[in-house]
């Protein structure tokens, strides 16, 4: 059986540039939106779910639209009256999963849909439908990557008990504590993504249970894909059959999980990271280097330490050396340090090539540094021919703060000019995205009713189209 966690084999092409989604004006409308319904022993609802969903997608949604309903093994009738909704209704699909798991019946759906626009919702409709068309329209629009539905956002209106409540806000007060997340609501049930982004996301998504929205989201925010959040009217189902400490404690295992990757770098993540070519951010101008705060922060970073290890060298061979001689020593083996580091971490210039040129470069600004510091000692010793050692240390502080400033400057604008790649750290995989399409099979688009059988996942779809 293929799992959420199967090892990739096609690697996909990079991601595109977002855009917004072709709707012909004519001809049969073609499907926009998959809309997935995961259920379990949910035949006293079910029914009654569905066809208040389908009657709203007929009579407000402006494009086409699939329902699929996931029926996550489910021992009542929930399956059979699933099969005779595709018979009653147009556009309605019901797949059979033999294994329970929210998150399994997701990452099933959704990596076999085509539709361009993949949602899902909970089937009790505790969410109001009317949100559903602000959920979707920013992914159709091209302005999104996913949109969710959020309880805790500014404009919401939620009905629930206390306890709910509680539990709700203290788990993403976790999640932004823990894995410094900035969207407001991890799991409600209302949620859609981009074919192109699920595609490419999914792949990655390790849970099959209850933490799978949140590990979607996580990855990916940390990716730099946009969430739209949309503020929701919710009523909470009194009916909720959620066991909530094992499924708390596994949000906790999944939690941990994820941070440990996250940490580790053991995420491709850089594999789904935009620039799609849509980010105005990506568009330098002409004459500006890039990168002014990330440069600057690192640049200060090494520059304390070559300074505390300047300042060390120094005191060492003043011992044994003259004033001069021991800052030029001193002096020219931090510098080569320093051009190293920087090149590598600043600048974050990768490889052998030009290293030897940009040492070469690095001695010039070193000699820059060394008059600055060397004149300083020079017009120290003239105004009192013995200083002491402190005020030695004190003028050589200042001239080197010179020194340093320069020294940014020569190696942004001079001997790395053009060749930051703003790129991942060193180990950072920046190879096309990983993964594939799992389960690329799509419903059956031909008409009549038709039952389809995967060999990999034992997955069954019933599907009748009007």
């Amino acid at each position: 059986m293929r799992t959420p966690t199967s090892p990739p084999e096609t690697p996909p092409a990079s991601m595109p540039a977002r855009s917004p989604l072709a709707v012909p004006r004519t001809g049969p409308a073609p499907t926009v939106l998959d809309v997935v319904v995961p259920v379990h022993n949910e035949e006293g609802c079910l029914e009654t779910s569905v066809r208040r969903l389908h009657a709203y997608l007929t009579g407000h949604f402006p494009y086409g639209f699939r329902i699929t309903i996931a029926d996550n093994a489910s021992t009542d009738g929930t399956y059979r009256i699933a099969t005779r909704l595709t018979r009653e209704l147009g556009d309605v699909v019901a797949l059979r999963l033999e294994r329970k798991g929210r998150g399994r019946a997701l990452h099933t759906v959704w990596s076999r849909s085509d539709a361009p626009v993949r949602a899902y919702l909970d089937v009790d409709l505790s969410t109001d439908l009317n949100a559903l068309l602000p959920l979707v329209a920013p992914l159709i629009s091209g302005h999104s990557d996913i949109a969710i539905g959020s309880r805790l956002a500014g404009g919401a209106r939620v009905v629930r008990g206390p306890k709910r409540e509680l539990i709700s806000r203290s788990y993403n007060l976790l999640l932004r504590g823990s894995l410094l997340t900035r969207f407001s609501d991890a799991q409600c049930g209302f949620k859609a993504v981009r074919g192109d982004v699920a595609e490419r996301l999914l792949p990655l998504v390790q849970d099959a249970e209850w933490f799978f929205d949140t590990e979607l989201l996580v990855l990916a925010e940390r990716a730099g894909m946009r969430i739209h959040e949309v503020p929701v009217d919710w009523v909470d189902d009194p009916d909720s059959r959620v066991d909530l400490l094992p499924t708390a404690l596994a949000d906790l295992r999944g939690v941990w999980r994820v941070g440990r990757a996250l940490a580790t770098g053991a995420l491709p993540l850089a594999r789904l990271r935009r620039p799609f070519g849509d980010d105005p951010r990506d568009h330098a101008l002409r004459g500006v280097p890039r990168g002014l705060a990330r440069q600057l922060a690192g640049f200060c970073v090494v520059g304390l330490l070559s300074t505390l290890a300047y300042l060390l060298l120094y005191s060492l061979l003043r011992q044994v050396l003259g004033a001069q001689s021991a800052n030029a020593l001193a002096l020219l083996l931090t510098a080569l340090g320093n051009t190293a580091a920087n090149r590598r971490h600043t600048f974050r210039v990768r490889g052998r090539t030009g290293v030897v040129r940009h040492q070469a470069q690095g001695l010039l600004v070193f000699a820059i540094g060394l008059t600055l510091t060397g004149g300083s000692l020079a017009a120290l010793e003239a105004a009192a021919p013995h200083p002491p050692h402190s005020a030695e240390m004190a003028v050589l502080v200042v001239a080197n703060l010179a020194a340093t400033l320069l020294r940014f400057l020569l190696f942004r604008t001079w001997i790395f000019a053009g060749e930051d790649g703003g790129g991942p750290a060193p180990g950072e995989d920046t190879g096309p995205a990983a993964g594939h399409h799992t389960g690329d099979e799509s419903p059956d688009a031909h008409g009549g009713h038709r039952t389809d059988s995967s060999p990999d996942d034992g997955t069954r779809t019933e599907r009748t189209t009007a």
